[in-house]
């Protein structure tokens, strides 16, 4: 009951200090901006929770008791989409929203996100602006970190604190240290994992990066061994006695884990910025001009040798051609003498046959005369028929 009193009073403090316009799909309303400060190299959560959204709502319509769905969309201000660094996750029109994500040194900055939610049954829209300052970690990046794949747990159930909380536990007693903390969450299907079937129990799975700046342990140490590696190959689990620190409430997939020692970049000195004032030397001397150049003989070169080159090809082309040809002497020089025999004998027969043919008083063949029917034998004249066929009438005159 206090619960509820208090969030129609943050709803109330909320109108009043933000605003109310009317959109021309509904009724938009505009809550205070949101303030956050965070350091590089550490994860970033931040809940959208949904009901301090549905209080914001002005519908008087809906029942108290039925919590409408409501769609969470996040984009940095002035662009389409977030930021690369950071993320936004939401199972279900009916759960809250989460922007999650690790800023690098590059992100260091102030980035102004801007969240709009939207009832899915009246249409009304509610916004607010995420004010996150961004600066530089003071203990730099943490030399040692590790990337465990959690098994049986989907991104958003991995945000909350609690959550985080009981993982970080998990890894210190494994990493046998208390100075670990969480780098970076990502889901697997942003690292190209499938997406589980339907079936209950079956997770997508999160990456999960932790670093800090004591040694790994001998557990981790052989858990990525390349003899821990080969078992994995072959279907086996690696080479550790760490398995039981997280269960049950965490799988790790001990294959996939990764351990990344990072070796600490020296940083090459800046540039020394001067007065910005030229020193007193005396006035500015600009440098003289060049002496002029002769440009004829890279003409030439760039002209003669391309023709050059393109007439010898040509002489070469002309020489095979109609020097290099087999003449009909020495063709016939070259062939037997058979063979020129057979030749001339079969073009005297062909002749002699042809001449023979011209001489014989015997009628054409009937294949080869016009219009000839091969199947009646008729011969029948094209041009022969009526000599006005082309006036007859088209009907008949009745008789």
């Amino acid at each position: 009951m206090e619960a509820a009193v208090l969030l129609q009073l943050w709803a109330l403090a909320a109108l009043a200090l933000g605003g109310t316009q009317t959109a021309p799909g509904g009724t938009l309303t505009t809550l205070p901006d949101h303030r956050i400060s965070l350091e590089t190299g550490t994860i970033f959560v931040h809940e959208l929770e949904l009901e301090l959204f549905q209080a914001a709502f002005l519908s008087e319509s809906e029942e108290e008791d039925a919590a409408p769905p409501i769609t969470f969309h996040a984009r940095l201000r002035d662009h389409p989409d977030l930021p690369r660094w950071l993320r936004c996750a939401q199972r279900g029109p009916h759960g809250s929203a989460f922007l999650y994500g690790s800023p690098t040194a590059a992100e260091v900055g102030t980035h102004i996100i801007e969240v709009l939610a939207s009832n899915r049954l009246t249409y009304e829209t509610a916004a607010q602006r995420l004010i996150v300052s961004i600066t530089p970690s003071p203990e730099g990046v943490p030399p040692y970190q590790g990337e465990f794949l959690v098994g049986n747990l989907n991104v958003e159930e991995l945000l909350p604190e609690a959550v985080q909380e009981q993982f970080v536990q998990a890894v210190s007693t494994v990493w046998e240290h208390d100075d670990v903390h969480i780098i970076n969450i990502t889901s697997a299907l942003d690292r190209g994992g499938r997406v589980p079937l339907p079936i209950e129990g079956r997770k997508e799975g999160v990456y999960v990066k932790v670093g800090s700046h004591a040694a790994f342990s001998p557990c981790l140490v052989a858990a990525s061994s390349p003899q821990s590696r080969f078992h994995c190959h072959l279907g086996q689990q690696p080479l550790a006695n760490c398995y039981d620190t997280f269960a049950p409430h965490f799988a790790i997939r001990w294959c996939n884990l990764t351990l990344l020692q990072v070796l600490p970049t020296p940083t090459a000195p800046g540039p020394v910025w001067g007065p910005g004032v030229l020193e007193g030397s005396g006035d500015f001397q600009p440098p003289t001009a060049s002496p002029p150049q002769d440009l004829l003989p890279s003409f030439l070169v760039t002209l003669l040798v391309p023709l050059a080159v393109a007439a010898v090809l040509c002489v070469v082309l002309g020489h095979l051609m109609c020097c290099r040809r087999e003449g009909v002497a020495k063709r016939d020089l070259e062939t037997s003498d058979i063979q020129l025999v057979h030749h001339t004998t079969i073009h005297g027969d062909t002749a002699e046959l042809r001449s023979m043919a011209r001489s014989r008083d015997v009628p054409r063949p009937l294949s080869t005369l016009p219009m000839f029917n091969v199947r009646t034998g008729q011969r029948i004249n094209p041009m022969v028929g009526p000599p006005n066929g082309a006036r007859d009438p088209l009907i008949p005159q009745q008789r």
